[in-house]
């Protein structure tokens, strides 16, 4: 294996799975092999974009190949990339899937692609079955999982739900690894003066675009209960709104947190993440579903405590009462946790906790998986 190709939003394109790819893509050109990204021309038509835009201004990864000729709407399209990766005939395919309406697109360019009789194909799956369900999701899923040769998963969840469909194609558990391509940490103090925030309290993050499975409301619940009251802690809500944000506002107004609770509602550019991460005390992220989270591999690479619910691969990704918490899905148990680890002093022992905890997440891991799983195809 000399060649690979990663079908994957990338620059311009913003999100953590534009960011992971364009970070795995350098891990593989790093261990010597020659790497080149289908991006999207075309991810999202307007409509269907739930955000403000799909675009970041930030400069472009150094030294990738990035070529933004995937348009996932157009048919067409997808019949002329997939010959195009037919003729250059790279050894590996890779792509990244996370939504079933990826699927018919990628699954074409993937079919096309495997008529030369030399490209292999593997997909790295951030979800197979949807959080948010829609009419045709597995018939898609099953179409793009069809033209796969291995999977890649990153919580034993997913691998679950992929059994579904393909119960005996080769796939490997690897966890996600760690995020440590948005700069070094930066000191609370700095990071507190860059936000404009007082160095009076102790502060929650809940940082990431906003949605219902998300259970913002849940910790906004929290904050509410009388004993975190008393802590006087302060709740970061750093990303942009999926959705109307008039429920949470509703929440907050019915709790009397006004005080507590500080918006940054609009996209986080990749240079500045690294001060929502340096003021925070401890990482919330109170999902109601999940498989993985981007967000706990950025606290690791910032070495933050993180409290999780309990829900798909977070369990897996934090080890309890040692890097952080996990706990029900409910805002009693979230609120406990936040009282225990402030009233207990639990900072210290938890960020060691986790700076012990990230060696076990390396892109070194990523790329030995795909090799291994290349040889078994």
């Amino acid at each position: 294996m000399e060649r690979i190709v990663l079908l994957s939003p990338a620059h311009p394109l913003r999100g953590g799975i534009a960011s992971s790819t364009e970070r795995l893509a350098q891990e593989l050109q790093e261990q010597g092999y020659t790497v080149c990204i289908y991006s999207f021309s075309l991810q999202y038509p307007g409509f269907l974009f739930p955000g403000k835009t799909q675009y970041t201004e930030g400069p472009p990864p150094e030294g990738l190949d990035i070529l933004p000729i995937v348009n996932s709407i157009n048919p067409f399209n997808w019949w002329k990339v997939g010959r195009r990766l037919r003729k250059e005939a790279p050894d590996l395919a890779i792509a990244r899937f996370w939504l079933p309406f990826m699927a018919p697109a990628m699954g074409t360019i993937l079919r096309l692609a495997k008529g030369n009789g030399h490209t292999k194909t593997m997909a790295i799956t951030d979800n197979v079955i949807p959080h948010e369900k829609r009419p045709g999701d597995r018939l898609f899923t099953r179409y793009f999982i069809d033209a796969v040769d291995a999977f890649i998963v990153m919580s034993r969840s997913v691998g679950e739900d992929i059994r579904q469909f393909a119960p005996q194609k080769p796939l490997a558990y690897i966890p996600h690894p760690i995020f440590d391509n948005y700069g070094p940490k930066c000191a609370r103090e700095e990071s507190l003066k860059r936000l404009g925030l007082s160095g009076e309290y102790p502060y929650l993050l809940f940082f990431g675009f906003i949605r219902d499975y998300k259970g913002l409301d849940l910790l906004l619940r929290a904050m509410g209960d009388p004993k975190v009251r008393e802590l006087g802690v302060r709740l970061i809500v750093a990303g942009e709104f999926y959705g109307s944000e008039e429920p949470y506002r509703a929440i907050i107004r019915e709790e009397g947190i006004e005080k507590e609770v500080i918006f940054f509602s609009d996209y986080i550019p990749n240079e500045e993440v690294k001060y929502y991460f340096g003021a925070a005390n401890l990482v919330v992220q109170p999902y109601k579903s999940a498989t993985q989270s981007g967000i706990s591999q950025l606290a690791y690479h910032f070495e933050r405590p993180m409290l999780v619910t309990g829900v798909g691969g977070l369990p897996e990704i934090v080890e309890h009462e040692k890097e952080g918490y996990v706990v029900e899905v409910n805002a009693p148990a979230i609120a406990e946790a936040i009282v225990d680890f402030f009233t207990h002093g639990r900072e210290a022992e938890m960020g060691e906790g986790v700076r012990r905890g990230k060696q076990r997440f390396s892109w070194d891991n990523m790329v030995k998986g795909i090799e291994s799983l290349f040889h078994e195809i």
